[in-house]
């Protein structure tokens, strides 16, 4: 499976060039639908730093300040561990974490978000992510989802989306994905009993 999902991740990472390139006001489109969105307001919200041609969450961030949303950015803070989340607001000071991601200070205030909004190289119409292979977001979806009702949000460009993607044990699904054209939220059936 694993040779599967890294050709799909060089593909992945190729297509998300090409978005980028097409698409440069996407971010802000984003946001607008962000806006939109039945997710209604989050009190703490996690965004992230952008690489590789993702979509800059900046726009997103600056819509939700006006709602008050106190915002933070996830740290690799110990390897193979789930992420740790610090506050964050745009124009303060970042570092590069353990896996070199700009991130906020180790000074910067710990706090648990209510809503993730995570980067991805794909998704597909069950609301898969691949990502970039790390594991770190499936972990630390994992461990939020057991103590708490955090949601997951995956922020991409709209071509990004695949028919289907190979799902291993370990991989965590998204609650729904935002692109420049929208916001869809995923069902999910609960099993009885």
């Amino acid at each position: 499976m694993t040779s599967s999902k890294d050709d799909l991740r060089r593909a992945a990472r190729a297509r998300r060039r090409l978005l980028a390139a097409e698409n440069p006001h996407a971010a802000v489109q984003a946001a607008v639908h962000m806006l939109d969105s039945r997710l209604g307001p989050s009190p703490v919200t996690s965004l992230y730093m952008p690489v590789g041609g993702e979509i800059d969450p900046l726009p997103i961030a600056e819509a939700l300040l006006e709602r008050d949303t106190q915002l933070c950015l996830p740290v690799v803070v110990q390897l193979d561990a789930p992420l740790v989340f610090r506050a964050w607001r745009p124009g303060d000071a970042l570092a590069p974490d353990l896996l070199g991601a700009l991130a906020p200070l180790p000074g910067a205030r710990p706090i648990e978000p209510e809503l993730v909004i995570a980067p991805l190289l794909a998704f597909d119409a069950d609301g898969n992510r691949l990502g970039q292979g790390g594991g770190y977001f499936d972990r630390t979806i994992a461990e939020l989802h057991r103590r708490t009702k955090a949601v997951i949000v995956g922020l991409a460009y709209a071509g990004q989306e695949v028919p289907s993607l190979p799902v291993e044990a370990h991989d965590r699904p998204l609650d729904a994905v935002l692109t420049e054209r929208g916001f869809r939220l995923f069902t999910r059936e609960t099993p009885c009993g």
